[in-house]
């Protein structure tokens, strides 16, 4: 699990393409300091393995189902990649509770300057729409943010001038591609609600059931 709260900004080292996969080597600091063979990070929001590293850089695997369901598929050497370690048990909670495991890829399709605010409008399809409400949480390219709006294929987010220094979307622009994931809560209150309507279409076992069915 990880809060949605980027520790740094990393930098693709090299992208090594397999027949349906890809090895990431990605520079860093903040996130080696405690880092072991088998931990977890977030790279632009999905979560990856860290397969081996060294003071300066680290190496993840990147499958077939990861290229082809997030945007890592389009990283090059000199991209930068937010990054962010898994959460500890006892930390601090500043964004909110975030899998690393990617709904769905959204288009951005508008940036607007009000005041010390850039207010950003996202495309999604509809398994990240499904779980967008007002005020609440979406994870963009990893960074916890708080819905302003939506309409029926998109929502709008809106960054402070320290979202925009220290993680991707501050020099993203229009046309370009984010990795979406919605609030795991609503997630979970979704399959609750598919199980009580399944429970509620359930046949009722009592006399009158038997009676109709031959049992008595």
């Amino acid at each position: 699990m990880f809060t949605g709260i980027v520790e740094e900004l990393g930098v693709v080292r090299a992208v090594r393409s397999g027949t349906a996969s890809a090895r990431l080597v990605i520079g860093a600091t903040k996130v080696l300091e405690d880092l072991r063979v088998g931990d977890s990070i977030a790279v632009n929001g999905v979560c990856l393995t860290a397969e081996s590293f060294t003071s300066r850089e680290f190496t993840a695997d990147v499958m077939a189902e990861t290229l082809a369901k997030t945007n890592l598929g389009g990283l090059s050497p000199g991209d930068r990649v937010n990054l962010e370690r898994a959460l500890r048990l006892g930390d601090r909670l500043g964004g909110h509770l975030v899998s690393g495991h990617i709904d769905g890829v959204g288009t951005i399709t508008r940036q607007e300057r009000f005041d010390i605010a850039t207010l950003i409008t996202i495309k999604a399809p509809h398994e990240v729409m499904r779980y967008v409400i007002k005020k609440g949480s979406v994870a963009i390219d990893g960074i916890s943010l708080t819905v302003v709006d939506f309409g029926p294929d998109s929502f709008q987010v809106s960054l402070i001038p320290h979202t925009a220094r220290v993680t991707t979307l501050g020099f993203k622009k229009v046309g370009d591609t984010v990795n979406l994931e919605g609030d795991i809560i609503g997630k979970y209150i979704e399959r609750l609600m598919e199980l009580r309507r399944e429970e509620s279409q359930r046949p009722k076992i009592d006399m009158v059931f038997l009676a109709e069915h031959g049992f008595i």
